[in-house]
């Protein structure tokens, strides 16, 4: 299953990709970033992809698969490309992440896990 949430708490069970650009569009000052993690007891390892709206209006995007060795985050200016990387990886199509340069940022992590 996944689910959905912003800053201001709103959350949404398994979201579509209507639902997604809407919480995209809805980032600012006070809600400024959405997160969809896949929630599953039987799978180690945290499972998420994010989004944060900077106060410089550019979005900066990570994703986890299952550890701080696999911690990427990427930059954007554009609001279509940060939704379809939402909606790519919430229905699991693997060339989501083709649009941008990631940077492997495991070591802000290594202590953590």
């Amino acid at each position: 299953m996944l689910q959905a949430r912003d800053e201001h708490g709103r959350r949404v069970a398994n979201p579509k990709a209507s639902a997604l650009s809407q919480m995209v569009a809805n980032l600012g000052r006070g809600n400024a970033f959405v997160i969809i993690e896949r929630i599953d007891d039987e799978a180690d390892g945290d499972w998420y992809v994010q989004v944060w709206l900077r106060d410089d209006n550019s979005y900066q995007l990570e994703f986890r698969d299952g550890a701080a060795a696999e911690h990427y985050q990427t930059r954007t200016i554009s609001q279509d490309k940060v939704i379809a990387a939402l909606s790519g990886w919430a229905e699991g199509h693997p060339e989501w992440k083709d649009a941008f340069m990631w940077n492997n940022i495991r070591s802000l992590f290594e202590d953590a896990d």
